[in-house]
């Protein structure tokens, strides 16, 4: 995807990019692959596949979600950035946390944000479930990009969501995960309210996004240790 298939693709998306939102763009990715040959950022690395796996791809989740307005974001396992970082930059007026367990990551993306100067943004280094103890039922979006399998996901991302906010998970092709966490989705508050499955640009590989509302708030006696949701996921016993 050259960036003017880019432009062209995220003005269906209804978005109408800016000079100086490319610019961000297109200096986010100097920097990420430049940092790419020292440390495990990605293994995406030419221009074309960037615009089109990462930033594009990260710009889908407004096929289900309308991220105006003053919102609250947390991107979980956030990486270098994606989707999190991208909406930012198109959407400035969200406030947005990026999270992930790797320092290494968190120090790069700090470094990031204030070469491609966005505000709003923090960065946070520490586990999705210790933050969801402090910031329980607190975001308006929590979003999600290639991290674990939709019923581990589910339990630890679900209470950061506010209660009649939203969690949105993007993945892959494989659809019966989505079927498989449907018990953990119940069971952590959370009702799909939609999914968006759809071919990426050029028949490059089959997207689902999962929308997910929250129906009630989480309370911290439900929060489980990281240790506990994988060793037990949430799944419906079998009689």
């Amino acid at each position: 995807m050259t960036e003017a298939e880019f432009v062209e693709q995220v003005r269906l998306l209804g978005i109408n990019p800016t000079e100086e939102q490319l610019s961000k763009l297109e200096k986010l990715y100097e920097i990420m692959i430049e940092e790419n040959k020292v440390m495990n950022l990605t293994r995406i690395v030419s221009k074309d596949d960037v615009y089109l796996k990462h930033f594009y791809d990260s710009l889908t989740i407004t096929k289900v979600c309308d991220l105006t307005g003053n919102l609250t974001l947390c991107d979980v396992g956030t990486g270098a950035g994606f989707p999190g970082l991208v909406l930012k930059i198109f959407y400035p007026n969200l406030k947005v946390t990026l999270l992930d367990s790797n320092n290494k990551k968190t120090t790069f993306l700090k470094e990031l944000v204030k070469k491609i100067n966005v505000d709003n943004v923090e960065v946070i280094n520490i586990r999705v479930e210790t933050l969801a103890k402090e910031r329980l039922n607190y975001y308006d979006v929590v979003t999600a990009r290639a991290v674990t399998n939709m019923t581990i996901l589910t339990e630890l991302a679900m209470p950061l969501v506010k209660k009649d906010k939203f969690f949105i998970a993007l993945k892959g092709s494989n659809k019966e995960e989505i079927t498989l966490a449907e018990y953990a989705i119940e069971k952590m508050n959370g009702k799909i309210e939609k999914v968006e499955s759809f071919e990426l640009y050029n028949d490059t590989g089959m997207r689902n996004i999962i929308k997910i509302k929250k129906i009630n708030k989480t309370l911290s006696k439900d929060v489980r240790p990281y240790e506990k949701i994988i060793k037990k996921p949430l799944q419906k016993k079998h009689k």
